[in-house]
């Protein structure tokens, strides 16, 4: 059966329901199973609904809503289909649904949003995965009709206007209180603007299992809690700090010590054995009487941090290091320790400016602003296809694991499946949340020595933090709250 935890592109789905009808399930078998399905959900979702409008399009999805009105009519419900494309231009599957569902008696009428105010519950069946252009003005009138209905909206198998490999909104698209998924789900659901318009996500896979072929490889897949549990296995009764590894992390130009106390402060909760922090001179005393347990030096050359760096065994730059000379000679020096490392902030800023490569197994955590940067491109662009903009930061950094912030934080590295963080919230969107990232990812890979592993796990659980942290407010997140609320989920 297909996991509901890999994403594919929507080409990949629709090769898996050509796979499936090539191996003796015929297509209107499909459209069958996803009607049963989703008028399961229905009820289930609306138990009280009576009347129920299904709004179609041509194509596939249109076939689906006009089976899921057949089976609709026939449990009992009112259900009627409003044609937005009219039964005369449908063919295949989709026009047989239609014929049988009018010689079962049931309503087919004109489309026109005025009738949506006597229903229920509204389906979406207007457009599927193949929507590559803008939609059409019919369509759009539809969709934003829908959107002002005020009236429970269920999506089939996407949101209708979604883009189904980007997650963008192509002019306009429903924004949904329910998604039923159908085959596999797509990853468009995920990414953009896509988790803005699904609501609840539910999936069917409809007997349909990918075969061990490389052209079903997922594009992504979603990270987990056992993502934690992986790189932070229990620890032992007789351990002792020195098993947990021994992290460097550098930055905090004059006059920035709170980065450096957010990330160090985050290395410690995740775990990590020792965590010395190397700043500017002028900084020390601030950390260290915030958090007493950090190892603090004052740096005045990149000659200074030769005995930091020798006794590391994973190092970090770039929280509030600055872009000066003094940061320039840290990075170098850093770049060329031959320990693991976490890039971020100006360090990024920095590499993008020398147009230079990461060394090969370090990770590196741009926001889309750093990632423009990096790739000579504006933060738009990076939003518009973040997946591009993930396959090419790895093209600039081969070797490296890339870690792409924002809503549904992308995980990139060679050989591996990418993965997607849905979790998190926009109470998150505050300062030093990056600082802390940063400074869980260095603490984790001290302790699992896996570039891949810790930016997975680390990145998990820092959304999930936020996710507990903002159950009781939207705002007013503060970063080292964060790194404390982390400690929960890596212990977990």
């Amino acid at each position: 059966m297909s996991s509901p935890n890999v994403l594919y592109s929507a080409s990949q789905v629709r090769a898996l329901d050509a796979f499936a009808i090539s191996q003796g399930t015929p297509g209107y078998t499909l459209m069958r199973r996803a009607a049963e399905s989703a008028l399961r959900a229905l009820r289930s979702r609306w138990p009280t609904a009576m009347r129920v409008a299904i709004v179609t399009g041509g194509g596939n999805n249109g076939g689906d809503g006009y089976v899921l009105a057949r089976f609709a009519q026939a449990a009992g419900l009112s259900a009627c289909v409003l044609a937005v494309v009219p039964p005369a231009q449908l063919n295949g599957d989709a026009l047989r649904a239609c014929e049988e569902f009018r010689a079962s008696g049931g309503r087919i009428l004109a489309y026109q949003a005025p009738l949506m105010a006597e229903m229920d519950v509204i389906v979406d069946a207007l457009l599927g995965t193949g929507l590559r252009e803008p939609v059409r003005a019919a369509m759009a009138q539809a969709i934003d009709a829908i959107n002002a209905c005020n009236l429970p909206v269920f999506s089939l198998d996407l949101p209708s206007g979604l883009n189904a490999d980007s997650g963008a909104v192509m002019g306009a698209a429903v924004s949904a209180d329910c998604t039923i998924s159908f085959v596999a789900h797509k990853a468009g659901l995920f990414l953009g603007a896509g988790p803005d318009h699904v609501g609840r996500l539910l999936f069917d896979d409809l007997e349909i299992s990918p075969p061990d072929e490389i052209r079903f490889r997922p594009l992504l897949e979603r990270i987990s809690e056992s993502d934690i549990t992986r790189a932070l296995p229990p620890r032992r009764r007789d351990a002792n700090k020195g098993d947990f590894g021994r992290a460097l992390i550098v930055g905090g130009g004059p006059g920035m010590p709170g980065a450096m106390r957010l990330a160090g402060e985050s290395c410690l909760r995740v775990g990590a054995g020792l965590v010395t922090v190397a700043t500017a001179p002028q900084n020390p005393i601030a950390i260290v009487a915030g958090r007493p347990e950090l190892i603090v030096h004052a740096v005045n050359t990149a000659a200074e941090l030769e005995p930091l760096l020798k006794t590391a065994d994973v190092a970090a730059i770039g929280p509030g290091l600055g872009q000066d000379a003094w940061a320039q000679d840290m990075l170098e020096r850093v770049l060329c320790s031959g320990k693991p490392l976490v890039i971020d902030a100006d360090a990024l800023n920095l590499l993008a400016r020398a147009g230079r490569a990461a060394p090969a197994g370090s990770v590196l955590t741009p926001h889309p602003g750093e990632a423009a940067r990096l790739l000579g491109s504006t933060a738009a662009a990076v939003q518009s296809d973040r997946m591009a903009a993930l396959g090419a930061l790895q093209a600039r950094h081969p070797g490296s694991v890339i870690v792409l912030k924002g809503a549904g934080t992308l995980i990139g590295a060679d050989g591996q499946i990418p993965g997607i963080c849905e979790r998190g919230n926009p109470a998150m969107a505050a300062p030093g949340m990056g600082d802390v990232l940063t400074g869980a990812i260095a603490g984790i890979l001290a302790q699992c020595r896996d570039p891949w592993h810790a930016a997975r796990a680390a990145v998990l659980a820092h959304a999930l933090g936020g996710e507990e942290l903002a159950r009781d407010r939207s705002r007013g997140i503060l970063a080292l709250e964060l790194a404390e609320a982390m400690s929960r989920w890596v212990s977990r």
